[in-house]
């Protein structure tokens, strides 16, 4: 189980602390259940790459059960969600699913994950609130 290594967000001001305290780097937050399948996978592949992104993003999982607090605001609905942070300002990306708010999808490959990671870092750092990611999904892909 990936999740178990890296660090969990376990109450709402966890979650507002990590946001908010990141000063130069992008706040990566994996929403969802731990014990979730789907999330399971895409915890395994944010480890492995959590090092190697270090320098530019932190990496966080957040477990919807335990801290409901986000649920409502963030439309944390599907079984995995991938969210995107900078100074405090929430990051959309373009996967090409219509939905710019979040990542929804599993990203097995690292390269993948780390460029979508280094795409959304760069667009941050440039003052953009929106970008388009180097993946794409289309809206009827599973």
């Amino acid at each position: 189980m990936g999740s178990v290594f890296l660090p969990h967000l376990r109450t709402g001001w966890h979650v507002d602390q990590a946001i908010v305290s990141e000063e130069e780097r992008l706040v990566v937050i994996r929403f969802g259940h731990d014990w979730d399948a789907k999330c399971m996978r895409m915890d395994e592949v944010l480890f492995r790459i959590a090092e190697k992104v270090s320098s530019f993003a932190a990496v966080y999982v957040c477990d919807i059960t335990q801290v409901p607090d986000f649920n409502e605001m963030y439309e944390l609905y599907d079984d995995m969600t991938v969210m995107f942070f900078y100074r405090n300002k929430h990051m959309m990306c373009d996967f090409g699913t219509g939905d710019n708010n979040k990542l929804t999808f599993l990203v097995e490959d690292e390269q993948e994950m780390i460029d979508i990671l280094e795409t959304v870092y760069r667009g941050a750092t440039k003052g953009r609130g929106l970008v388009v990611s180097p993946v794409q999904r289309h809206r009827n892909a599973v």
